[in-house]
C-alpha cells in the first residue's frame, strides 16, 4: 500500500477509511471550487431538486447542515440567482426556499463534476466493487450510534 505506514497502521481500518475520505474530499473540494461552488451548495441544491421547496429548518435536517450555517449557504445560493426565498403560504412567519431554473442548471453541472470525481476515486473498483462498498458505508452511517 502506498505510503499509509507501519503494519498496525495498514489494517487499521478506522484509520484507511478517514484516509480515504479525506482523499476523496480533497478532490471534491477541488473540482467544485473550480465550478464556483461548495459541498454545502450541492446539498441544498440536490435537496430541494429532489423534496422541492423547504424551510431551512426543514433543509437543515435533510442536509445535516447546522442551521446557522445553513443561513449563509442559501444567502449565498440566493445572491447567484440560483435559490429563491419566499414566504410559506401555509404559514407566513417562515420563508420557504426554492429551486430556480439557474439552480437547476448549476446543479446538472455539479452533478457532472462529482460523477466524474466519483469515478476517478474509486477507479481501482469494479462496478460490483462499488455497488458493496455502497452498501457497507451505508450500513456504518445507518447504524445506531
Amino acid at each position: 500500500m502506498e505510503n499509509i505506514g507501519a503494519e498496525r497502521l495498514r489494517t487499521l481500518r478506522t484509520r484507511l477509511l478517514s484516509l480515504a475520505a479525506m482523499r476523496s474530499d480533497r478532490r471534491v473540494n477541488e473540482e467544485l471550487a473550480r465550478a464556483g461552488a461548495r459541498k454545502w451548495h450541492f446539498a441544498v441544491l440536490v435537496t430541494l431538486d429532489e423534496f422541492g421547496p423547504a424551510s431551512q429548518a426543514q433543509l437543515s435536517d435533510r442536509t445535516g447542515i447546522h442551521r446557522s450555517d445553513l443561513v449563509s449557504v442559501v444567502t449565498e445560493l440566493h445572491d447567484r440567482g440560483q435559490v429563491v426565498r419566499g414566504p410559506d403560504p401555509a404559514d407566513r412567519r417562515r420563508n420557504l426556499v426554492e429551486l430556480t431554473p439557474d439552480g437547476r442548471r448549476q446543479l446538472r453541472r455539479l452533478d457532472a463534476i462529482l460523477t466524474t470525481v466519483d469515478d476517478e476515486v474509486f477507479a481501482p473498483l469494479n462496478a460490483g466493487q462499488r455497488d458493496q462498498l455502497t452498501h457497507l458505508l451505508t450500513l456504518l452511517l445507518t447504524a445506531p450510534g
